[in-house]
């Protein structure tokens, strides 16, 4: 079933074309994200401009395509439920995190792992629909946003980049220039921010030597391929304990509405990821 077209984007609104067009892309691979992406759109829409005949019009065409979805989807607990709706998007974003991360810190610098740098700090935007960010994700996407720029930026200038956290320096990024050129970001080359650049006072000055990725991560679906697995001894880090945590919350919390397949569907999870060091 397809979703109701919508209008030209109306200016006021510029700030969220990116997180509409990561909808577009993940409509058939990833329809949960999409229409949580959407939602995020909208949410934000409303905040910046819902009087204006353009905005309104535009809005109510957006609502349109989430009531779409919700019929469409109405059947999936990611959509009925906000905490397993929630959980999804955050395994999301999470996992095109870990695989640019991986390609980072092994030297690979393409395209590709750029945009996935990119999308996956829009889709950790996306998680605010759910309420206020852990200081881990808002973490995570200011050091995404962050090396997305940094590597386009060397990448552009003929500089190879330096791979894992770093001491981080200013790093702007002018999505109008990028965008008026032979592609972006959305076409799978370049990263390109929601606002018309990015700044250096958007990002924290320290280095990032505290984030944990686990070893072995692999690639989402959408990724050219798969990193291999540490086939090692298993070396659980915070970060697999505070993920393997927050399964056990969202189990806890299903319980409380006496869902029992949700509960045991995160159980299930938080016991993968400690016995195996992965998802």
């Amino acid at each position: 079933m397809a979703a109701p077209a919508l209008p030209p984007l109306p200016p006021q609104l510029k700030s969220i074309q990116h997180h509409l067009r990561t909808a577009q892309e993940l409509d058939k691979r990833e329809p949960v994200v999409a229409y949580y992406c959407r939602l995020y759109a909208m949410q934000t829409g409303m905040k910046i401009d819902s009087k204006t005949p353009e905005c309104r019009k535009f809005l109510s065409k957006l609502m349109d395509q989430l009531e779409a979805m919700k019929k469409q989807f109405g059947d999936n607990e990611a959509i009925t439920q906000e905490i397993v709706g929630s959980a999804h998007v955050e395994n999301y974003a999470l996992k095109m995190f870990l695989y640019a991360d991986n390609e980072d810190r092994a030297g690979q610098f393409h395209k590709n792992m750029i945009k996935s740098f990119y999308t996956a700090s829009l889709l950790i935007d996306v998680l605010t629909v759910f309420g206020e960010l852990s200081e881990e994700n808002a973490q995570h996407r200011k050091y995404a946003r962050w090396k997305a720029a940094y590597i386009h930026n060397c990448l552009k200038n003929g500089e190879t980049p330096q791979p894992g956290p770093i001491g981080m320096e200013g790093e702007s990024f002018d999505a109008e220039r990028e965008e008026a050129g032979s592609s972006s970001v959305h076409s799978g080359t370049t990263p390109s921010s929601s606002s018309s650049t990015y700044e250096a006072n958007n990002t924290p000055t320290s280095n990032f030597t505290g984030i944990h990725i686990p070893p072995g991560a692999h690639a989402p679906a959408n990724t050219p391929a798969e990193v291999p697995h540490n086939t090692g001894e298993v070396r659980l880090t915070p970060e697999d304990f505070a993920r393997a945590q927050k399964y056990c919350k969202y189990a806890g919390s299903a319980l409380q509405y006496e869902d029992v397949s949700t509960a045991v569907q995160n159980l299930q999870k938080a016991l993968k990821l400690l016995i195996t060091g992965r998802e």
